[in-house]
């Protein structure tokens, strides 16, 4: 007897294919919607510096390398040209103000001075000869005074027995009138004669100031003059050393030519050049740490010099002690120079990775060290050791410090 056999259900025919469908649509799904789709990379963790976040104080210095130099050094210039003939201390010789280092000679400064020598003994000369005519004058003109007075005398004597005559009718009018006359023109003569020499007085005493002084001028002169052959030898103008001296026998050096330079070894200083990052942060009076192989010596800023060179601008610091006589100038030493206080911060230490970012994100560890993610972060402030972090880390965190350039621009560095 025949059976009826039913047919299957066309899903159960096909249900391990719509099983497969549900799983790989269920996969697809939740890649679109879960799945991480930044770009990756593989590193061996080894080959990666990876630095801790810690809280701790943070300490606002820099490190900067210093070098000695003499607290002051003065430049020997030349006052005179000349030859050089004489050479009589070597560079490096400790001198003492006032001692002959070299000798010059110039002939033409030795026929100037004669010349300017005889020219002042013409001055004087004709001083003298002025002088004493003006002497001559004035005798002259005194003994003509004195010649008129006893005219005048006559004169007002006859004048006055004219007039007694004339009254009694002894004399005409005539003779009186001449006699009067005669005697006032004697006395308006000699009130001019005394006139005429009292301004002669005056303009003589200015003639003869007038040529005092330019004797006198001349003499200085003479003597300023004289001077410049003491110039011809090149002498120290401290107490110090000879730090350097330019100069061959037989050399010929113009005015003002740079020769040498003496140091003042009383003191020292420290030159050092800081990253013009720090340019508004370094002032006057900040205090620094020295290292030299004889011990610390603490410093303070003394000078700071605006212009900028190559990205770095130079300051110079003084020790605040005098305990640094065994320095040696040209010696150089680690300097640590505090720029402000102490204070609790999260820390990160320094890496190159900063060169890469600028600071502005870090690659951060997850808790099993499996991979690392770009995070944002701020950075302030800056020590040699570490970065001041302001926001995006936390203490404990791990953060991956070594150079980036290796990771291109993915963003997630899977370790192995």
């Amino acid at each position: 007897m025949d059976r009826l056999i039913q047919k299957k259900p066309w899903w159960k025919k096909n249900l391990k294919w719509l099983i497969a469908a549900l799983i790989f649509v269920g996969w697809c799904i939740y890649f679109i919607a879960f799945a991480d789709h930044r770009s990756q990379v593989k590193m061996d963790s080894e080959r990666l510096t990876i630095s801790t976040v810690l809280q701790d104080n943070f300490q606002d210095y820099i490190s900067v390398t210093a070098t000695v130099e003499p607290i002051k050094t003065i430049y020997l210039d030349a006052i005179e040209g000349g030859r050089v003939e004489k050479i009589l201390l070597e560079e490096g010789s400790m001198v003492q103000e006032g001692d002959a280092i070299a000798e010059l000679s110039n002939t033409n400064l030795i026929l100037e001075i004669s010349n300017n020598e005889a020219n002042v003994a013409r001055a004087i000369n004709e001083l003298r000869t002025a002088r004493l005519q003006m002497e001559m004058n004035a005798m002259e003109l005194q003994n003509q005074i004195v010649q008129l007075e006893g005219d005048l005398f006559i004169q007002k004597r006859k004048y006055a027995n004219a007039c007694e005559f004339f009254k009694e009718g002894l004399i005409s009018e005539d003779e009186y009138l001449k006699d009067k006359t005669s005697y006032e023109a004697s006395y308006r003569q000699m009130n001019l004669l005394k006139e005429s020499f009292k301004r002669d007085s005056i303009y003589r005493g200015i003639q003869i100031e007038t040529l005092e002084s330019s004797a006198v001028r001349m003499e200085e002169n003479q003597g300023i003059i004289r001077q410049r052959l003491d110039n011809l030898t090149i002498k120290a103008p401290v107490n110090g050393q000879l730090a350097s001296l330019n100069l061959e026998e037989g050399q010929v050096i113009n005015y003002g030519t740079r020769i040498g330079k003496v140091n003042i070894l009383e003191r020292f200083k420290l030159k050092a050049e800081v990253d013009e990052h720090y340019i508004s942060r370094v002032k006057k009076g900040l205090r620094a740490s020295c290292k030299f192989p004889t011990g610390q010596i603490e410093a303070i800023v003394s000078k700071i010099y605006a212009e900028v060179v190559d990205g770095r601008f130079t300051v110079d610091l003084e020790f605040d002690n005098a305990n640094n006589q065994q320095l040696r100038i040209g010696q150089t030493s680690h300097v640590k120079l505090e720029l402000g206080n102490s204070n609790k911060a999260v820390l990160l230490s320094r890496g190159s990775f900063f060169q890469s970012t600028g600071g502005q994100w870090v690659f951060v560890l997850n808790n099993d060290r499996t991979a690392a993610y770009k995070r944002e972060v701020t950075i302030g402030r800056q020590n040699p050791k570490y970065f001041e972090v302001l926001d995006g880390l936390n203490p404990g965190e791990e953060v991956i410090t070594s150079g980036y350039e290796i990771f291109g621009d993915n963003e997630v560095v899977v370790l192995n």
